[in-house]
């Protein structure tokens, strides 16, 4: 299974890629956990300067900036 973490605040673009992230599960036919990260410490311990942040099974694919579901959709397939 994969593990797909959404990480802000929850700001709208927060959501937004969270949604995303869901959608790209279900285009892709993957099995996978997405949560959300906002604890700030956990955040910064990832190393990104902005936010929202993805990352899949421990490595950022995306921050700054809210990718489309089938952008996440061919991660989750690589």
């Amino acid at each position: 299974m994969k593990k797909i973490e959404v990480l802000g605040p929850g700001c709208n673009n927060c959501v937004r890629l969270e949604k995303n992230a869901r959608e790209a599960v279900a285009m892709a036919g993957v099995d996978a956990e997405v949560t959300k990260v906002t604890d700030y410490a956990e955040i910064m311990a990832y190393g990104i300067m902005s936010t929202p942040g993805l990352v899949i099974d421990g490595k950022v694919v995306s921050y700054g900036r809210v990718p489309s579901a089938g952008d996440i959709a061919a991660w989750l397939s690589e």
